[in-house]
């Protein structure tokens, strides 16, 4: 199995360059469900093609001038040793209790409810404190919140990989003064330096399946360089609804809840349709451009 993980890859590297939100999320619910990976090696592969596919759109913000270095330092501080622990759990786990994989799926499923809420959450809730364009020196308070959100967050994304964009993201938008690219930029700077270390974690333990995280970073790398070329212009909600959603209806798929394949095709299945409809509407409402006469 190899085009498969490419093409895997390719999508989810076009989703990211074109909309610039977190496709990672959808990798390990990916990796189970539609590839029959074990949760543990879910995580792993997913965690280390992340480190690798997230340090490519790193670099570009790190040269942008879009990544606010203080805030990364203070949120790596926090989640670099509880990723490690995360990973230090999962090992456990794995090795000491019978029925391991069964629990890390119904965590993995819960996480992947989290996450798409926080997806959901970007796009509603309203911003406590505006943006602004200003130098941002962060405050003894501003240290600790992100030191504390980096540890919490942290530990997650060790032991499940959802989160790496998703969490911290949202966490900025409410708490600091920073614009939209700003907060981009060192999300993403954070989570590359996230995933590293979580990804040589999960290495040395060996969660990771090399054969599958070569495949699909053959897919995903050139679908983020070609497609990040480009935009398109589709409503904000409709890219977060539909990534949020679907992460939702995975967690509950991998929550095994009562006829579980049933709601995740139903849910999907409705997902789009509104969607659709949604998306329709806003783009056939917004106003022409009349072409200008000589």
């Amino acid at each position: 199995m190899t085009w498969q993980f490419t093409l895997t890859g390719l999508a989810l590297g076009l989703i990211v360059g074109l909309t610039g939100v977190g496709g990672g999320s959808l990798m390990t619910p990916i990796l189970i469900i539609l590839f029959g990976f074990k949760p543990t090696y879910a995580v792993g592969t997913d965690i280390f093609h992340g480190a690798i596919f997230k340090t490519f759109g790193a670099f570009r913000h790190r040269r942008l001038g879009t990544v606010h270095g203080h805030l990364t330092m203070w949120l790596f501080a926090g989640s670099g040793p509880m990723a490690v622990a995360g990973v230090a759990v999962s090992y456990v786990l794995r090795n000491q209790i019978s029925n391991a994989e069964t629990i890390l799926g119904y965590v993995i499923g819960a996480a992947l409810i989290g996450g798409g809420s926080g997806f959901l959450a970007k796009s509603f809730v309203k911003r406590g404190i505006q943006p602004s364009e200003a130098p941002f020196i962060m405050s003894r308070r501003d240290k600790m919140f992100a030191l504390g959100t980096g540890a919490v967050f942290g530990f997650i994304v060790g032991l499940t990989s959802v989160g790496s964009g998703t969490y911290f993201g949202l966490m900025m938008v409410l708490v600091y003064p920073l614009t939209m690219p700003r907060i981009v930029g060192t999300d993403i700077f954070h989570a590359a330096a996230l995933l590293w270390i979580a990804g040589v974690g999960h290495l040395i333990i060996n969660d990771v399946d090399l054969h599958a995280t070569a495949w699909l970073l053959t897919g995903s790398v050139p679908g983020i360089l070609i497609s990040s070329r480009y935009t398109i212009k589709v409503p904000d909600l409709t890219i977060r609804g539909g990534l949020g959603g679907i992460l939702v209806v995975s967690g509950l798929k991998l929550l095994n809840v009562p006829q579980a394949n049933w709601v995740l095709g139903i849910g999907l299945g409705t997902l789009f349709v509104i969607l659709a409809i949604y998306t329709a509407r806003v783009m056939l409402s917004e106003p022409r451009a009349t072409p200008e006469r000589a």
